[in-house]
């Protein structure tokens, strides 16, 4: 368990570093990305996001909560999920993120159109509740690889619940997660 004090020293490291301007630092450290990973012990999920809120207020960043925006997905396209999800039981992650050859409205796009529109007001994105992604078919390198985001002028920052072990990182203690395309903070 990190105590608070280090919590809000990975946060302040966050704004420090989106804060500076200094883009080639974020994407040398991400392999030519565009995007932040702030690891957060799945357990303490709920006091990163606090803190975060806190510190990372104001003008500069637009909080985007994927639980709401899965709620918000759902809600507007309910008819067309239920249908797929019958339609598609054996392959229910393509619900929220159709294959690359179909131009459905999904999950994936929405989450990418409601970054976009942070870009768009100047502001820097911070994901949180990256749990609801859990099996979307949505991993944080198809969000990170997305040529939207490589191509901002800010970074994108993702809360990320994961375990830090000796050599790879585990999405919500259960999954590799890919380290590509990103700068670690943990």
């Amino acid at each position: 368990m990190k105590p608070l004090q280090e919590i809000k020293a990975q946060i302040e490291q966050v704004k420090k570093l989106v804060e500076a301007g200094n883009k080639s630092d974020i994407k040398l450290n991400a392999n030519g990305g565009n995007s932040i990973l702030l690891v957060c012990p799945p357990d303490q999920e709920h006091l990163f996001i606090d803190e975060s809120r806190k510190t990372l207020s104001g003008d500069k960043y637009e909080m985007i909560d994927l639980n709401r925006l899965l709620i918000d997905f759902i809600g507007q396209h309910k008819e067309e999920v239920l249908e797929k999800f019958d339609l598609l039981q054996s392959s229910v992650h393509q619900i929220f993120k159709s294959p690359p050859e179909e131009n459905d409205d999904d999950f994936f796009k929405y989450i990418i159109e409601r970054i976009n529109d942070a870009f768009k007001a100047g502001k820097i994105p911070f994901l949180y509740s990256v749990g609801a992604l859990y099996g979307t078919g949505i991993d944080n390198i198809h969000i990170i690889e997305h040529e939207k985001i490589m191509k901002a002028q800010l970074p994108l920052v993702i809360l990320y619940p994961a375990t830090d072990t000796k050599d790879k990182l585990m999405f919500l203690n259960t999954r590799v997660a890919s380290k590509y395309r990103c700068m670690i903070i943990k």
